[in-house]
């Protein structure tokens, strides 16, 4: 498992080079606002956003698997600084209220820099409080499995966007401060002289270039620690990389699972965690179901038990690579089969469940995201119908389930069906106006399917 303990070196570059698209976007913004007239700023604006949407959307279109995070944050920025921008020059000209002449386009000068600083910085504040919730971000979580399942690569791409986000914040704070405490103490409004000109503009021009150029120096050196510690899988290296499927058994008996108290950390390989031990691998693309069955076999001894299907997810960080999951149901006791072949012992599932809520960090990385989709599914299809609608009405019902109750039901792990109506229910603020919304919009990949 030592590849999901490796940064695709592609993906860095791509971090990176969207961030840089969007500060580009916002340069380039800037600009039009000294070469264009007033009112074709808003229009430059909708226009760099437009931009930004088009790449978001070749990105999903292609299935990257890198963060777009950076780029919707700019393209959401630009949305909404356009709409306010707008909204408040009309309500000026049906004189409902007054704006001064520079935050008018419809006369020089106009600087969009005092809309730009304050508008952004409280909608990234808003972006920030509902990172976890954004559309884009459980979508690519459906996608391409959470931090954690990622491995090195996820952990990283998941600090890195909130750290971006964080960044803009303090970005368009410190744009706020300097262009409006000019505009109030020392600008005259009588005619713009050079210093003006600078503060308001070229300041701003160059604050992104400065953040552009951090983020070159950030990545680079990240770049390099990683190559120092052998944890960069190149795109050469990818090429000469053969097809490659993992797999893991979960191995279960009553309401017991077998797992390993020293087996090693997927991300952090001298950890030791919490894990199941019936893991192996097989260069090839597939594997095909007599083999999966002979290989738990081999690992647990045991030849009588009942394999299902979990689920399982292709990478698209590291090409050609699979990781499966299946679980392996054994009849009669745990005594009936203590120890097996693998080093272990049988764990109470409540005792994983309680080791799982108060300190995960003691399993294994792809173990944690493992139950969590597990507990996801088995108890929101008990809360809820397919619709989201509540089976029960009674807020605080909480259910629980047991290893048995996996075993018996029909659930279908690999369908997201269950995880959208986790996210997307009738707990959910305004549920039927949204979901009338989205049918109308005939929006592709919602939180229901019909």
């Amino acid at each position: 498992m030592q590849d999901f303990s490796k940064v695709n070196s592609l993906q860095l570059y791509r971090l990176w080079k969207n961030l840089s698209v969007g500060l580009l976007m916002l340069i380039v913004m800037m600009a039009c606002s000294k070469i264009l007239a007033p009112y074709f700023v808003v229009i430059a604006g909708l226009a760099c956003a437009a931009i930004l949407y088009g790449r978001i959307y070749a990105s999903r279109a292609r299935n990257e698997g890198g963060c777009l995070l950076g780029l919707y944050v700019i393209f959401v920025c630009l949305l909404v600084y356009s709409f306010v921008v707008v909204v408040l020059n009309v309500l000026h000209m049906w004189a409902i209220i007054k704006l001064p002449l520079e935050m008018t386009f419809l006369k020089e000068p106009f600087l969009p820099s005092l809309y730009l600083g304050p508008v952004c910085f409280l909608t990234c504040l808003v972006l920030l409080f509902y990172r976890k919730n954004l559309s884009m971000c459980m979508d690519c979580r459906l996608r391409n499995g959470g931090p954690r399942e990622r491995g090195k690569l996820g952990i990283i791409l998941d600090y890195e966007s909130t750290f971006q986000l964080r960044n803009f914040i303090v970005l368009f704070a410190i744009l706020t401060i300097v262009t409006w405490g000019y505009y109030l103490i020392y600008y005259v409004d009588i005619n713009l002289n050079q210093r003006d000109w600078y503060v308001f503009i070229w300041f701003t021009i160059i604050l992104f270039v400065l953040d552009e150029i951090y983020f070159m120096v950030r990545y680079y050196n990240l770049y390099l620690d990683l190559t120092e510690g052998n944890e960069v899988v190149t795109p050469e290296d990818l090429n000469d990389m053969t097809a490659r499927t993992y797999l893991r058994y979960y191995v279960i008996c009553e309401d017991s699972i077998y797992l390993d108290s020293k087996s090693s950390d997927l991300v952090e390989s001298y950890r030791e965690v919490i894990d199941t031990p019936f893991v192996t691998r097989r260069n090839m693309s597939g594997v095909s179901i007599d083999e999966v069955k002979t290989l738990v076999h081999r690992m647990s001894g045991v030849n009588d038990g009942e394999l299902r299907f979990f689920y399982g997810r292709r990478s698209n960080d590291i090409r050609r690579q699979s990781l499966l999951r299946y679980f392996y149901f054994l009849d009669g006791t745990v005594e009936d089969h203590t120890p097996l072949k693998a080093g272990g012992e049988w764990v109470p599932f409540d005792v994983v469940k309680r080791i799982y809520s108060t300190s995960p960090s003691s399993l294994g990385s792809i173990l944690v995201s493992d139950i969590s989709r597990m507990s996801t599914i088995m108890l929101t299809s008990k809360i809820f119908d397919n619709e989201g609608q509540r089976k029960v009405q009674i807020r605080s019902y909480r259910p629980s389930f047991s290893l048995k109750e996996v075993r018996s039901s029909k659930m279908d792990f690999q369908d997201d069906k269950w995880i959208r109506v986790a996210i997307f229910n009738s707990d959910t603020p305004f549920f039927r106006l949204k979901k009338w919304w989205h049918k109308v919009i005939g929006r592709q990949g919602s939180t229901w399917k019909e």
